[in-house]
């Protein structure tokens, strides 16, 4: 197992260095250095700020020189400074962070809940009413793009409810867990339920296409040759054989909407990744566009990472790969 997972750590560590390459290479190599030096100060920043930056990033130095001292950089946690807003980058993307975090982890749970909890349902019981009406239900929700249930979901749980002066949803913004909990998930339901409803129904087909082919395999026929319940055998023989995949395409998910999730945020006021990475493509704000680079590509390898973990319980045998 820890070989496994060392492999895999190894591996996450491989991408990241391709992603820093290629980062490097858009944003510092490609445009040349007169160039980045006056995109990192901004537009309206003196001749003098501009030749401090070029000095401090050894934009006169020959490019490997520059890469070196970017990785290292971002080796000791420095993201850069964000000379647009007078702050650094570490502390813009410590205030989105958290925010993108709570609305993807709270959506995938409720949406691999959902989707998998429906899909066993549909399996079990294929071409009935039941298999027939969540297979419509997931096509209604898969073909519907997210903003569009966001603002039906604040006209009719916000405004509509508003004007009879019930008060029960916000229509933006964000309280932090720290603040308070209750409040948190008052003003990240709604979104959390935009994102899993539109994600739930690609994991309702995927685990009951999964389902239907596990339950149909020789150990399943044998397990109820053996006069096990049908429940044990649904969940605990069928259903974790059956996961693989749907762990897979929730890692892909998770990780993609970590920087993916800016209409979202939009619709419903909250300043996540995605909500600053198009304020900085915006403003031209070239370091806060190169941190949330950097942080999204490495939420996907974590996530792929934690997929790969659970490959490794669900299924001891890809351990040995």
């Amino acid at each position: 197992m820890i070989r496994f997972l060392a492999r895999r750590l190894a591996l996450g560590v491989l991408v990241m260095f391709f992603v820093t390459v290629i980062v490097f290479l858009i944003f510092y190599v490609g445009p040349g250095p007169a160039f980045v030096a006056r995109a990192l100060a901004g537009r309206e920043a003196p001749p003098a700020t501009v030749k401090l930056i070029a000095e401090r990033l050894l934009l006169d130095r020959p490019w490997y020189v520059q890469y070196g001292h970017f990785v290292a950089q971002l080796a000791h946690g420095n993201l850069g400074y964000d000379y647009y807003h007078g702050e650094s980058v570490n502390t813009i993307i410590a205030q989105a962070f958290p925010i993108t975090l709570s609305l993807v982890v709270g959506a995938a749970v409720i949406w691999f809940v959902i989707g998998v909890l429906s899909g066993v349902a549909s399996a079990v019981r294929p071409r009935s009413v039941l298999d027939r009406s969540l297979t419509v239900l997931a096509l209604f929700f898969y073909s519907m793009p997210s903003f569009v249930l966001g603002l039906l979901l604040l006209e009719l749980l916000f405004y509509q409810l508003s004007l009879h002066g019930l008060r029960w949803f916000p229509a933006s913004g964000y309280t932090s867990p720290s603040q308070s909990v209750v409040g948190w998930m008052h003003h990240l339901i709604l979104p959390w339920v935009t994102l899993a409803l539109v994600s739930a129904a690609a994991y309702t087909r995927l685990t009951r296409t999964s389902m239907l082919d596990v339950l149909g395999e020789d150990y399943i026929r044998t397990a109820r040759a053996k006069g096990l319940r049908e429940s044990r055998i649904t969940f605990r023989h069928g259903l974790r054989a059956a996961l693989a995949p749907v762990i897979t395409q929730l890692g892909i998910d998770t990780g993609t909407l970590f920087g993916g999730a800016v209409v979202t945020e939009v619709v419903f006021g909250l300043p996540g990744l995605g909500y600053t990475a198009v304020q900085a493509i915006t403003n031209q704000d070239l370091p806060v566009i190169i941190g949330v680079v950097i942080i999204t590509s490495a939420a996907v390898v974590v996530a792929n990472l934690l997929v790969d973990i659970g490959y490794a319980l669900l299924d001891p045998r890809v351990r040995l790969h």
